[in-house]
């Protein structure tokens, strides 16, 4: 009876443990920017760290509004307090 346990154990396949594959970096365009940035205080009252250049674009009124561009949050504009 052990000789056929012990048979059977090591007819069993025996898995192989391969190493585990590397994390892939993302390929968004915000990695792309991540060696710099600048922290910028948003008009919601929160500090937002963006990548991309400080632009002034026209409000729905006429009037102008400063927005930082490529934040780390994943929004591409976020109006900035003045």
């Amino acid at each position: 009876m052990k000789a056929l346990t012990l048979a059977l154990l090591l007819s069993l396949p025996v898995p192989q443990l391969a190493p585990p594959k590397p994390m892939r970096q993302p390929s968004t365009p915000i990695s792309k920017h991540a060696k710099g940035g600048r922290w910028y205080f948003a008009a919601s009252g929160h500090a937002v760290f963006c990548y991309g250049p400080v632009m002034t674009v026209p409000r729905a009124n006429g009037d102008l509004q400063r927005v930082a561009t490529f934040c780390r949050d994943g929004s591409a504009v976020v109006p900035l307090k003045d």
